[in-house]
């Protein structure tokens, strides 16, 4: 946001900055995937895209470190398409090793016995977090479940927690993935679902010395409440608004603004099925057709019989269409 935006409506920081809203369904989750690192198990949170998961990621491996009962270990890997069992079982390494120019062995016995020894010395769960786990390659979510069953029978407790969009829980259902499906433990993320208007009220209250209403209008207010399902949404939606009073000078917002700013698309089939993950690509490869396809399907250009049948595979897969 522009700096004389900020000004204009007295905003003291920016609303990326606003700090960490909590509801009650994020404070469950945390509790009940505490309670799950301790068996040693494949777990797995999920939530739209844009509803605050690697927020909530980050809030809860700080957490685990300060009470120290749980040791925590994170993939800092960007390219997750790329990542293999080794890669995680190396970022393992680096967060537990308390070794000095330690050597990680090449030769997968010898590593994964050193792995085994490592976390057997620690005498303590170890959780492993793997954020935008929605792109790993199933046979890395096999070698995980594997790897989980090792240390485990040599005495030691591994856990593996996948963050991801609503597309890691639906390939986890896939009968191809039932032997890792059927072990992992789902939890979804809310986010501020069901109170959007107190999540916008809080966070202009976060930013800004004046209340919500001198900021916006109420009627504005309940509109981008209405319209708007995520913290990335309301973030998004809100600058857009801010920035477009301001340049005509008005304060609060109005209703008028909020409608001219807020995409007529916002809802339709594209937009929605990206909030679960699902791009074109990714479509495409979930019912086995070429993306030009996808795109035709997307765009209501396919020929209603095909549509139909497009429209019933992505239903049984388990897609909001």
């Amino acid at each position: 946001m522009q700096s004389e935006v900020m000004k204009h409506f007295g905003l003291t920081r920016g609303l990326p900055r606003a700090g960490y809203f909590e509801t009650a369904q994020q404070r469950r989750v945390f509790d009940d995937i505490k309670i799950a690192i301790h068996g040693g198990q494949l777990l797995a949170l999920v939530g739209l895209v844009g509803c605050g998961k690697t927020t909530t990621l980050h809030r809860l491996t700080e957490a685990l470190k300060d009470e120290r009962e749980i040791l925590v270990s994170q993939s800092l890997a960007v390219d997750k398409h790329r990542i293999n069992l080794g890669t995680l079982m190396l970022a393992l390494f680096y967060d537990l090793l308390t070794e000095k120019d330690f050597k990680v062995p090449t030769q997968p016995e010898k590593r994964e016995r050193k792995l085994i020894e490592v976390i057997a010395k620690r005498k303590k769960p170890v959780a492993l977090f793997v954020d935008e786990a929605h792109d790993l390659h199933p046979k890395t979510l096999v070698g995980l479940k594997r790897l989980i069953e090792l240390v485990q029978n040599n005495g030691g407790t591994l856990s593996v927690v996948l963050v991801g969009h609503p597309k890691l829980r639906n390939d986890l259902r896939r009968p191809a993935l039932e032997e890792i499906g059927a072990r992992t433990t789902l939890f979804w993320l809310d986010g501020i679902k069901g109170q959007e208007l107190a999540y916008l009220d809080w966070l202009l209250e976060q930013c800004a010395p004046a209340t919500a209403a001198d900021l916006l209008t109420a009627e504005a207010r309940e509109r981008l409440a209405a319209a708007l399902s995520t913290p990335l949404q309301i973030e998004q939606y809100l600058t857009l608004a801010l920035e477009a009073a301001y340049q005509v000078g008005q304060k609060p917002v109005t209703l008028e603004v909020i409608e001219a700013v807020l995409a007529a698309d916002i809802d339709a089939l594209e937009a929605t099925l990206t909030r679960y993950g699902y791009n074109t690509r990714a479509l495409a490869d979930l019912l086995n057709v070429r993306p030009a396809e996808i795109r035709s399907f997307l765009h209501g250009q396919l020929a209603p019989g095909r549509t139909q049948e497009l429209h019933g595979q992505l239903l049984a897969a388990g897609l909001p269409v």
